[in-house]
């Protein structure tokens, strides 16, 4: 019998109307992706089995994904940037994010201000990844052991701190399955705002060829980045993926921090 495998999905924000910034996926096209996820999970022939995770904290994972979430008897993964959280507009406060984690969700780090970990130096790496882990703990009053990189950014240094920090499980940006049991690094895809829900049930069909393709195309983009250098790569992600320009406070992408590219 064939080993059932895991696919993480991974989110940033879900807002209702959407947007044409394609890290957010509107609030409609989130439900049908949650009515899907839950279908499959209760399929006992289903070989690929989806698991939710959401980047960054922003406040909409609270305010809309949440609800929908609990509609379905869905439980997801939050990894939370803990230097925005109750600080930056936009994203979640403590208060929320204990409901959050209260409501049965999981809760993860994403490091401190959402830098790019090959960029820091060793002082900082130890900021931006011992920081958040003991705060969270001691906010939530859990243990938080699981670390998703910003921008999907790591080295071999990366992952020698992240074990030195006390993480167990790193999740990258990755499109790749993996076998249910534990593995340090993890893979997800990530759902933009342009995914429909007929390629969404394709990636999880059997015998398909689409995840297989991603992964290729994910280490073109790898190539691409270290050609271009990371300023150069960044600006051009900004474009491909139409990233807001500077708006009011509420707009999630106007406090975006510049390390947000994969």
């Amino acid at each position: 019998m064939q080993q059932v495998k895991q696919l993480y999905v991974l989110y940033h924000e879900v807002r209702p109307g959407g947007s044409r910034y394609l890290y957010v996926v509107d609030r409609a096209q989130f439900e049908e992706q949650c009515r899907l996820f839950s279908e499959l999970l209760a399929d006992e022939a289903c070989q690929l089995k989806p698991e939710i995770t959401f980047d960054d904290g922003h406040v909409s994972n609270y305010e809309v994904a949440l609800p929908l979430l609990q509609a379905y008897g869905l439980t997801a993964r939050f990894f939370i940037t803990a230097g925005w959280t109750g600080r930056k507009p936009g994203y979640m406060n403590w208060e929320e994010l204990r409901k959050l984690h209260g409501s049965g969700q999981k809760i993860g780090a994403h490091g401190w201000s959402h830098a790019l970990l090959t960029r820091c130096s060793p002082s900082e790496l130890e900021m931006e990844l011992a920081r958040p882990r003991l705060i969270l703990e001691d906010k939530l009053g859990t243990s938080i052991t699981t670390m998703s990189l910003p921008g999907g950014r790591y080295n071999k240094r990366v992952i020698v701190a992240c074990k030195a920090a006390g993480y167990t499980q790193i999740f990258t940006s990755e499109p790749q399955a993996v076998e249910k049991q534990a593995r340090f690094l993890v893979g997800r895809l990530n759902i933009r705002g342009d995914a429909t829900l007929k390629w969404l049930a394709s990636v999880f069909e059997p015998n398909n060829h689409v995840l297989s393709n991603l992964e290729r195309l994910y280490q073109l983009k790898s190539a691409a980045k270290t050609l271009l250098g990371d300023r150069l790569y960044q600006n051009l992600w900004a474009i491909l993926n139409r990233k807001e320009l500077q708006t009011e406070m509420g707009e999630a992408t106007a406090n975006e921090d510049s390390a947000h590219y994969q």
